[in-house]
């Protein structure tokens, strides 16, 4: 602390955030997400998950075009479970200047019918998107073989 003319100085700290492109590649993939089957694709092809012994939940951000802008795992979990907190989802939807983005996580046991914890982040994660701006268009658990269940599709997500 530094003193000033009797009053008491504290030292403020200044911060810079920004992204960082980790790396980037070409992959056999559209780039514009119309339905849960190009969800699926996707992931199969850029992160495989179809083969993870745990449980992980990432996003796609999309531009206002539905291309996608970036992927981003946010939870590694266990076998059955990945922590998921909306600030940590929406960090990155919020540094990737996401318009809208697509959740999407795998179940190692292959059976993609979600649990009652896959609803509820899901709804929360919608209703923390309509406060921040940024629209949740899909939830897409991957199973095995090709298999997959669409929050979308079974009218969770509107």
């Amino acid at each position: 602390m530094y003193r000033r003319k009797g009053a008491i100085m504290k030292r403020v700290n200044f911060y810079t955030v920004k992204q960082v492109k980790e790396n980037a590649a070409e992959y056999p993939v559209k780039n514009i997400i119309k339905q849960p089957e190009d969800v699926i694709e996707f992931v199969k092809v850029v992160l495989d998950l179809n083969s993870e012994a745990v449980e992980k939940f990432g996003i796609l951000t999309l531009n206002m075009k539905n291309k996608v802008a970036g992927v981003h795992i946010i939870s590694i979990g266990s076998l059955n479970e990945a922590i998921v907190h909306p600030r940590e989802v929406y960090k990155a939807a919020i540094l990737n200047n996401a318009a809208a983005i697509i959740l999407f996580h795998n179940h190692p046991s292959g059976d993609t019918e979600p649990s009652a914890n896959d609803i509820d982040v899901t709804q929360t994660l919608i209703k923390a998107g309509k406060i921040m701006g940024i629209k949740v268009i899909e939830h897409v658990i991957v199973g095995e073989n090709g298999k997959y269940f669409s929050f979308k599709e079974m009218g969770y997500i509107l």
